[in-house]
């Protein structure tokens, strides 16, 4: 379903073309990736192979399931399920994930949109969204469903809503922001995880028309990082300023970058460096102070594909 290319793009830095060199899972492939400091996502990518989806719902059930922050599932949007049985395998895990860890976020990603004819994805995605949430009964109201594709900013919202899942508290984090966007009379502020670029919180003071701006600065943003690695530079920070805005990208706390909107044209760049600069401490803290709320025993997590057409991962918190 596209799982090994998914998890290249967002945590090893791959760009979408590179993808196309990747072959097909055939055993299991293990790998694990660290962000926001103490959150580390474990996967275990299992193509093509009914057994190894089969023994994690039955005699490694207990430490698959139990004590999982976020379980994500892949859905391959062009598959067609006609007999059943990846719902099936769908509703087990989520019986299992009730079981183990009730409390538990649940990400459905029906990938591979861009190859679904555009006229037809809307309708697409409303009935798979449909499907998965009858088939996950046991887990109602903790079950997320996106449209994902590789080739656009899709990925990066659907993995921005896992990250926000696992900050304890975004609302306190948001009021920091607030005060921050306030003082530094910007239109908006955005918090980037430092190692994917994911989204983690942001604060506005006017509205915007565009709902996707946050996922395309990531995808422009991880593509001047990489040119900055192919040129042996490391990505410290991006000023742009022009008529109508400035905009300032600049490392922030240890595992987080941030973002400065402000068309007022009286906003001085030097300012709003000055200002990030004395706030990195006391984000420091607090963000500290949310992923400490959601830290528990270090387990492992799973990326399972019982076969070419969906998949499992479950992240936890050490």
């Amino acid at each position: 379903a596209g799982k090994t290319s998914m998890r290249s793009i967002v945590f090893a830095n791959y760009v979408p073309r590179e993808t196309e060199r990747l072959g097909a899972t055939i055993d299991v492939e293990r790998s694990q990736s660290r962000f926001l400091g103490d959150l580390v996502l474990s996967l275990w990518d299992c193509g093509g192979q009914d057994s190894f989806m089969e023994n994690f719902l039955g005699a490694q059930r207990e430490n698959v399931f139990k004590e999982v922050a976020v379980m994500i599932y892949v859905f391959d949007a062009e598959h067609r399920d006609d007999d059943g049985r990846d719902m099936n395998y769908f509703r087990m895990c989520c019986e299992s994930i009730a079981a183990k860890s009730p409390a538990a976020r649940v990400f459905c990603l029906i990938h591979k949109m861009d190859l679904v004819p555009e006229r037809q994805r809307a309708h697409v995605f409303r009935e798979r969204q449909g499907a998965v949430l009858r088939a996950g009964h046991a887990l109602t109201g903790q079950i997320e469903c996106f449209a994902t594709s590789i080739w656009d900013e899709t990925l990066y919202k659907a993995w921005s809503a896992v990250v926000c899942a696992l900050v304890a508290n975004t609302r306190a984090l948001e009021g920091a922001l607030e005060s921050f966007c306030a003082s530094c009379d910007a239109d908006e502020v955005v918090l980037f995880e430092r190692a994917t670029f994911l989204v983690i919180a942001h604060a506005s003071t006017r509205p915007h028309s565009d709902v996707h701006r946050f996922e395309k600065i990531s995808n422009i943003i991880k593509q001047f990082k990489l040119s900055c690695n192919k040129a042996r530079a490391e990505f410290a920070s991006l000023q742009l300023q022009n008529a109508s805005l400035t905009a300032l990208i600049d490392n922030f706390t240890t595992y987080t970058c941030v973002m400065v909107i402000a068309t007022d044209r009286c906003v001085q760049p030097a300012i709003v460096a000055h200002n990030i600069h004395s706030a990195r401490n006391q984000f420091e803290r607090l963000l500290a102070d949310q992923l400490q709320d959601d830290a528990g025993p270090a387990q492992p997590a799973v990326f399972n594909g019982h076969n070419p057409t969906s998949s499992v991962v479950s992240l936890h918190s050490t």
